[in-house]
């Protein structure tokens, strides 16, 4: 009757296992240090200034988000890929739609890391950071040749990178977006981890910070708040090998 009513973790044995390795070797790989800070918020005080996104309001974010990644910003190239006008014309056909389109991309040119943007993430800031946060995690991961670019789950720990620097409220919050307004029913999935995965990735976060009952997960939309507070169940009766 126990095994009945004890906790389930939100995701499979094999994705558990995954995400439980992956977050140990970025551990070793940068450092228990970067656990030590407080997680980057969907706050004034973690991104300060007025927001209107325009161009200039994204490269702020870029430098912000550097700071937060320990990249330095003036070893990377910036590029804001402007807004063609597709999204809108798409919507105005008033179907549901979905979208995953690519918000972002890394690749190096002439020696250095380019981090390009598209625009359109202006309009929607907590999946502009997340995106960002994405692509910067690639300069972490494969600029400083820490993983092989063919490396099969390098998206995916790609991902996991922002949970580690504290930036996965940003990462859940923007795993599936899901609205309706005057043009119809339409959804957005951005990055590459499902929010049940991202959920048990903040709760490992969350344990190995020694943290049972985290405030930030006030910050996160309730899909993967959910997940995070199953997990953080599951892992109190299953703790992960550290």
């Amino acid at each position: 009757m126990a095994a009945l009513f004890s906790p389930q973790c939100p995701v499979g044995p094999q994705e558990r296992a995954w995400i439980g390795e992956s977050m140990a070797w970025l551990t070793a790989e940068f450092g228990r240090g970067v656990l030590d800070r407080a997680p980057v918020l969907p706050t004034a005080e973690y991104f300060p200034g007025p927001y209107e996104g325009s161009e200039e309001d994204i490269r702020s974010v870029i430098a912000q988000l550097c700071g937060y990644l320990d990249v330095a910003p003036d070893r990377l190239t910036i590029e804001i890929e402007p807004d063609d006008g597709e999204a809108a014309m798409v919507a105005d056909l008033r179907l549901a739609q979905k979208s995953r389109y690519a918000a972002g991309h890394y690749r190096r040119e002439n020696g250095r890391p380019v981090i390009a943007v598209d625009q359109r993430q202006a309009a929607r800031p907590v999946a502009l950071v997340a995106t960002i946060a994405h692509e910067l995690g690639h300069v972490r991961l494969l600029d400083e040749q820490r993983i092989a670019a063919d490396r099969r789950d390098h998206e995916p720990l790609t991902d996991l990178l922002t949970v580690h620097f504290g930036l996965g409220i940003f990462t859940a919050n923007s795993a599936f977006d899901f609205r309706q307004d005057n043009r119809g029913w339409s959804y957005t999935r951005l990055g590459y981890l499902s929010e049940q995965m991202l959920g048990y990735a903040l709760a490992c976060y969350a344990h190995r910070r020694g943290e049972t009952k985290p405030a930030w997960a006030r910050h996160l939309t309730t899909n993967p708040r959910a997940y995070l507070r199953q997990s953080l169940r599951y892992l109190d009766r299953n703790p992960p090998g550290e």
